[in-house]
């Protein structure tokens, strides 16, 4: 054993050494070809000397070692020339004759800073800027509720319904050109919250539930002619939508008074509406038969701000003689976002439909006979920001 150890390794031995030795031979004739190579050149370019005013060397330009993904480059279609073709078109010799004649000087800024970013980032770069916000987010479990909920949507419903390009559009959901594929989803939207709040009207969606609550507000101060100017809202209502209502009464003149369910008094006969929450923001869930029923008697409207997912199994608003409903569809399978805004609902009798916000999908029959859905009524803007696409359909054939 020991002998075929030492034959092995006397074999490797020589197999360097003769490795060695051919690479020290082939650099040598590596250099010998450098040589030849080095003095054949040199002569050429001897001979040839009086052609060497006619090499040019190759140029690069500063431009061309600038990043490739900026947003101009990407995305701005029209060239230099183009656009001062567009200007002479207009009567100018370029783009910025044109902005001269067309903006005051009075109203511009002679310079703007923006540290790191003035003079715009990269698409790589923008990607890396928000990452590194997105890393300084902290995720933590959400227990405090108020019309928030954690969600999870089926990837079927996902694939299917969310992703089926005839559901969606790339026009916002309140422009003319919407796809019929949108507008039957609104439609279910429309049919889903009028089946569970039991009120025969409601709207293709809203911003969030707080200022869906404030259009409501707005609604009942609307239909006593704002003769009534006092807004009462229940303590157990979601905070937010409380101070949200609060925020839009000062512009409205509208009195918001925050009480207890059982100490609302309409004895000032100035009170335009009440608004309640069912279920209550902590949870409880309370039999406002008796309540809706003494509001009407003063003449004064009820807003009931609900769940939809527990209208499934509480007794429905519109049962309770309720005027006005609201609330967020954020439990049909949107995910809380840091507390962005989810599609809200409202819904009413026919009676007020004239004074509900957004708008109203409906079928109809086009010029060939066939059904279509239209946008039956369009009242007003949503006071916050238009419309809203609808939270998910997950739940809603």
């Amino acid at each position: 054993m020991e002998r075929a150890r030492k034959l092995a390794n006397r074999a490797i031995l020589q197999r360097l050494v003769s490795s060695t030795k051919d690479h020290s031979h082939s650099r040598r004739l590596s250099r010998v070809s450098d040589s030849f190579a080095r003095a054949k050149q040199e002569k050429l370019i001897g001979n040839n000397r009086h052609h060497a005013c006619n090499v040019r060397s190759r140029s690069i330009s500063v431009e061309a070692l600038k990043p490739s993904d900026t947003f101009p480059r990407r995305h701005n279609s029209a060239t230099s020339d183009e656009l001062i073709n567009m200007a002479q078109t207009c009567g100018f010799s370029d783009l910025n004759s044109l902005i001269d004649a067309t903006i005051p000087i009075s109203i511009r800024r002679k310079e703007m800073s923006f540290n790191t970013f003035d003079e715009g980032l990269t698409e790589a770069e923008m990607m890396l800027h928000m990452k590194s916000l997105e890393s300084k987010n902290k995720c933590f479990k959400s227990y405090i509720g108020m019309g928030y909920y954690d969600t999870h949507v089926p990837t079927v419903i996902l694939r299917n319904i969310m992703e089926n390009p005839a559901w969606y559009t790339q026009y916002t959901p309140y422009q003319a050109e919407i796809s019929q594929g949108r507008l039957e989803s609104l439609m279910n939207y429309q049919t889903m919250v009028a089946d569970l709040t039991a009120l025969p009207m409601s709207n293709a969606s809203l911003l969030d539930e707080g200022t869906a609550a404030a259009e409501a507000m707005w609604m009942c101060s609307n239909i006593h002619k704002g003769k009534r100017k006092t807004f009462v809202i229940a303590n157990n209502c979601h905070p937010q939508t409380i101070d949200i209502c609060m925020t839009r009464a000062t512009g409205f003149g509208i009195k918001v008074v925050a009480v207890d369910v059982k100490d609302v008094d309409y004895g000032s006969g100035d009170v335009c509406g009440v608004l309640v929450q069912y279920p209550g923001t902590e949870g409880e869930v309370l039999d406002y038969g008796e309540f809706v029923k003494e509001a009407h008697s003063h003449g004064v409207k009820v807003v009931m701000a609900t769940d939809l997912l527990a209208l499934t199994m509480l007794k429905p608003p519109g049962e309770l003689e309720v005027d006005i409903v609201v609330g967020s569809t954020q439990r049909f399978g949107v995910p809380m976002g840091y507390g962005g805004p989810h599609a809200a609902f409202l819904a009413t009798s026919q009676e007020y439909k004239r004074m509900m916000p957004g708008r109203i999908i409906g079928i109809s029959v086009d010029s060939c006979g066939k059904s279509a859905l239209r946008m039956a009524l369009q009242t007003r803007e949503h006071i916050s920001a238009g419309t809203r696409p609808p939270a998910t359909f997950a739940l809603l054939r």
